[in-house]
C-alpha cells in the first residue's frame, strides 16, 4: 500500500516471538532485519514524498525489500 510501513513485524504478527528471538541470537538475521528496516522507511519516506527518486528506482528498493522479506520468512520458517 502507498505510504504504509511495512516492517516485518506488522507483516508478520504470527511469527513475533520468533522475530524477536532471531534478532537476538542469529546475527545474519539480525543484519538483514536492520537491513530491511532501513530500506522500508527509505521506501516510505519516498512514497511520503520527502524524497523524490525515479519510478524506476522506487519499483527496484521495493523489489529488494521484497527480496528481503522473503529471506527473512525463510529464516523464521526454517526456525520453528
Amino acid at each position: 500500500m502507498f505510504g504504509e510501513k511495512h516492517d516485518l513485524v506488522h507483516e508478520l504478527p504470527e511469527h513475533r516471538e520468533r522475530i524477536q528471538q532471531l534478532k537476538t541470537t542469529d546475527k545474519h538475521f539480525e543484519k538483514l532485519f536492520d537491513e530491511y528496516n532501513e530500506l522500508d522507511d527509505q521506501i516510505l519516506r519516498m512514497e511520503e514524498g520527502f524524497e523524490t527518486p525515479s519510478d524506476e528506482v522506487l519499483e527496484e528498493l521495493k523489489k529488494k525489500r521484497l527480496f528481503l522479506k522473503d529471506q527473512l520468512y525463510s529464516m523464521i520458517m526454517n526456525a520453528e
